[in-house]
């Protein structure tokens, strides 16, 4: 099996499968299986404004260029976390600081 992205995440969002989806973040940002299947439907739920995908889609370039502080702002408003700092040292692990 290949490594987890956040493409195998929009997958699962674009499919409707919301099972999926929690179990993709629950391995990339490292997170218990409650926790992630509410960041899931947060994402869901934010889909709905037109500002928000781009938004979205931004979290993966700041995770390959953007700062710590960018990355846990996008973290908090895409998926509804409170604590972003294991889902920022679960994504730090996985993508190094450049």
């Amino acid at each position: 099996m290949s490594e987890l992205t956040f493409r195998d995440f929009a997958g699962a969002i674009m499919r409707g499968d919301a099972a999926a989806a929690a179990t993709v973040l629950e391995t990339l940002l490292a997170l218990p299986v409650e926790p992630a299947r509410a960041a899931t439907e947060h994402f869901r739920g934010r889909m709905a404004d037109p500002a928000f995908m781009p938004k979205a889609m931004g979290l993966r370039t700041a995770v390959t260029t953007g700062s710590d502080a960018e990355i846990a702002a996008l973290l908090a408003d895409c998926f509804g976390l409170a604590d972003t700092s294991g889902a920022l040292a679960a994504l730090r692990a996985r993508y190094p600081a450049p």
